[in-house]
């Protein structure tokens, strides 16, 4: 992939020096899973920096035998960089929702591109504090209805992660359990919420592709108490 290429799909790397980036991916190696395969275990967490190239992955937290979905990312995203840095014991993993084109920079090297950049520190920095309010953001949710609060996680995926069409932004065709995790609600309530969504024509799954298209963003967002 091409640096301009690059940092044009990821926002952590818009401001990079162009030979810091050129750097970084050619120490890059690539990989491709199918939906349904485990990107990352939980014991491998700490190794890498993952970038999703194409594709949707979802964040699960294992308790014993079950697990719950964290957070759901997409193209343009990444993930394990905290882990790099936080060397304690890990109880998630990451599993492809869709098939999935990733990067992985090893640790050491990625470290090593932090220190050579200091635009890229500060805009890793400024990552960092995003995907904290945006956890922040869902503890205030917590007390309010649940088509709020999955108004509120269709609209974040949309807006960081939909493709512009002519039937609305597009995203994957999250699994109802996946979605009723994320927001924190059942997944009774996310099916009823959801044919409710579709009925009123804001929303509209095509199961034949795996997506959902997000009809009526600015409804669903003013559901969701973003305007």
């Amino acid at each position: 992939m091409q640096t301009e290429d690059f940092s044009e799909l990821f926002p952590l790397f818009n401001t990079v020096n162009p030979e810091t980036l050129e750097w970084l991916l050619s120490v890059a190696d690539e990989h491709e899973y199918p939906a349904g395969r485990a990107v990352l275990m939980e014991d491998a967490w700490g190794n890498a920096v993952y970038f999703v190239l194409s594709g949707w992955v979802k964040v699960r937290r294992i308790v014993g035998e079950d697990g719950s979905s964290l957070a759901i990312l997409g193209q343009g995203d990444f993930f394990g960089e905290m882990a790099i840095l936080d060397e304690s014991p890990r109880s998630t993993d990451v599993i492809a929702l869709s098939s999935v084109r990733l990067l992985s920079v090893h640790a050491q090297r990625f470290i090593q591109t932090l220190f050579k950049d200091p635009q890229l520190h500060h805009r890793m920095l400024q990552l960092m504090v995003r995907r904290l309010r945006q956890m922040n953001i869902r503890f205030q949710l917590r007390h309010q209805p649940p088509a709020v609060k999955l108004a509120n996680s269709l609209v974040s995926m949309g807006e960081n992660y939909g493709q512009a069409t002519d039937k609305g932004t597009e995203i994957y065709n999250i699994p109802f359990k996946d979605l009723a995790d994320v927001a924190d609600i059942g997944v009774e309530e996310t099916t009823k919420i959801m044919e409710k969504l579709d009925s009123k024509g804001w929303i509209k799954i095509d199961p034949s592709r795996q997506v959902i298209h997000l009809i009526n963003l600015k409804q669903l967002a003013h559901l969701a108490g973003k305007i």
